[in-house]
């Protein structure tokens, strides 16, 4: 942990604030996320389609609008979408917590949602710029604070949603309110292209930067490719606790099974994180860990798999080391994963924008990896209810098995074909 301070302390002044920035961005979002469903359908009595509707749409405004928030951060500057980003999310949250309306709870929920479509490109167009050659560790360390927010949030949202709902939202909001005022204050203002196209953007449309964007091949193929990892470690929230819960009941040990998968998964990224990417910095390419890095992904599903050769005790420790040890383990190699790919994934987005409209080209990687994620999520949902119907329980985990080597494969055929170091299309002449 002393390493890893003195690691945060060499770098800039904004760094540092982007790293605290985005630590207290997952803390408020996940103390309220969470028990927002609890609370539209319990407290509000709303239906079912209507709780997945709100969700949706916050969903949907979020990653189909990535792009116009890069877009627009690399136009505008970095920090003027951060700070709006911020503000916005602070009105969003505040009012899912005042309204009880079910038009006001959508605005609130799309309002929150394109809160986050404006600051997650920019934040990360900010830390690449500015830690330069150095981008790769501090993406390690952006990892750290980046879960260590996911695994606080939500026991603060515990403490407060069992006092009230509202409170929840309203400490969120001024979360939100106080990182507002403290990124107006001390964040240094940063323009896109900075070291190297200063203005150019400026005078391109933006029908022109999305064409040039698009056009490059080795940037979408790589997108395309890292689907799988999203797909794969958004599993820790989707099949392992619905596999705990089906083994380990609805009660507390289901809670409890649950709650370690999550601690497990979050405290080894927060202490082995930089670690990890010293070791593999130091011995592979970036291409060769990212390839490690989706290759671990899909063998985190090993453990799920050989599980399903054992059978199942109706009740009993068989059965409870059954639900809780095999999820465990797989979230343990998802974090390792995700640990391995995660900064060197950040930097090759910089290196495949050849260092120009890096904020719209993370707006665009995020969109395409968040259609993945709900077409994924949608396969892998059906792929459990066939599993259970047709009594076939290795389906799922032989698929996320096969996706896994998929991608690692097709990561690191684009490495051999030096496809991942630079771009492959020449941007588009400006236009007055």
């Amino acid at each position: 942990m002393k390493a890893m301070l003195t690691q945060i302390r060499s770098y800039e002044r904004s760094v540092q604030l982007l790293l605290v920035n985005q630590f207290t961005i997952n803390l408020g979002f996940y103390m309220l996320m969470p028990y927002l469903a609890q609370h539209l359908s319990g407290a509000l009595g709303l239906a079912g389609w209507l709780v997945g509707l709100i969700l949706g749409v916050r969903n949907f405004s979020q990653q189909g609008m990535f792009l116009i928030g890069g877009t627009l951060a690399d136009r505008l500057g970095y920090k003027p979408l951060i700070v709006a980003g911020c503000i916005l999310r602070t009105v969003g949250f505040a009012a899912l917590g005042l309204v009880d309306s079910v038009p006001a709870l959508l605005a609130a929920s799309a309002v929150a949602g394109f809160a986050g479509a404006l600051f997650n490109p920019a934040v990360r167009a900010y830390v690449a710029i500015d830690a330069g050659e150095r981008r790769v560790e501090a993406f390690a360390l952006f990892n750290v604070f980046y879960q260590a927010g996911i695994l606080l949030g939500p026991l603060v949202g515990m403490v407060l949603t069992g006092l009230d709902f509202r409170i929840t939202c309203l400490v969120a909001a001024a979360v939100f309110a106080l990182l507002s005022l403290v990124q107006i204050r001390s964040l240094p203002a940063r323009r896109a292209d900075h070291a190297t196209h200063a203005g150019a953007a400026d005078r391109e449309s933006v029908l022109v930067q999305w064409r040039g964007v698009v056009r490059n091949r080795a940037f979408l193929l790589f997108a395309t490719a890292m689907i799988g990892s999203y797909v794969l470690s958004f599993q820790v929230y989707l099949a392992l606790p619905l596999e705990v819960r089906r083994l380990g009941g609805q009660g507390e040990f289901g809670t409890a099974a649950v709650a370690l998968l999550f601690g497990a998964s979050g405290l080894a990224t927060i202490f082995g994180q930089t670690r990890v990417t010293a070791w593999c910095r130091a011995r592979l390419a970036p291409g060769q860990a990212l390839a490690w890095g989706l290759l671990s992904m899909g063998l985190a599903f090993v453990p799920l798999l050989a599980a399903t050769a054992v059978g199942v005790p109706d009740e009993g420790i068989g059965r409870r080391l059954l639900a809780a040890v095999p999820p465990t383990l797989a979230a343990l190699l998802l974090a390792l994963g995700t640990m391995i790919a995660y900064p060197f994934e950040m930097d090759t987005i910089v290196q495949l924008s050849g260092d120009r409209l890096v904020a719209t080209h993370y707006g665009l990687y995020n969109t395409i990896c968040g259609i993945g994620i709900t077409l994924g999520n949608l396969l892998t949902g059906a792929a459990l209810d066939a599993a259970r119907s047709a009594g076939m329980s290795a389906l799922p985990w032989l698929a996320l098995l096969v996706l896994g080597v998929a991608c690692a494969g097709s990561l690191y055929g684009l490495h051999r074909a030096g496809h991942l170091t630079s771009t492959t299309a020449e941007p588009e002449p400006a236009v007055a």
